[in-house]
């Protein structure tokens, strides 16, 4: 769980609480107390209606939350990068780039042989 990538869940009936045509990041989700604590992104899961739009900025969105929020008239963005504690949110944006590996060479053990007893 070391490597394991934590989401803080929010659920839509926590989302209506907010001023319709707003928009939802975690910065507004951290003003209203509804986040707090270390993760890596939000995700937002359907629980709950949704009356009005709102404009939703999250790392991850369930099936079901999508289809309400769609329907209410909302839209879903992709959160704005982050910056990251060496670079920009610029570098943080890009894809890392990684070289192309070259498939390993394989080594060729010599075949043992039985020495036969005269």
């Amino acid at each position: 769980a070391a490597f394991h990538k934590r989401y803080a869940i929010v659920n839509l009936s926590e989302l209506a609480a907010f001023k319709s045509g707003s928009i939802v990041n975690e910065e507004s989700l951290r003003a209203a107390n509804l986040v707090r604590g270390n993760f890596y992104g939000i995700k937002i899961l359907g629980d709950g209606e949704l009356n009005h739009g709102l404009t939703i900025q999250a790392e991850k969105v369930s099936a079901a939350a999508r289809e309400k929020i769609e329907k209410a008239g909302g839209t879903i963005a992709a959160p704005e990068a982050k910056a990251t504690d060496n670079g920009t949110a610029e570098e943080a944006a890009e894809e890392p780039k990684r070289a192309a590996k070259s498939p390993a060479s394989r080594k060729v053990k010599p075949k043992k042989t039985k020495v036969g007893k005269k």
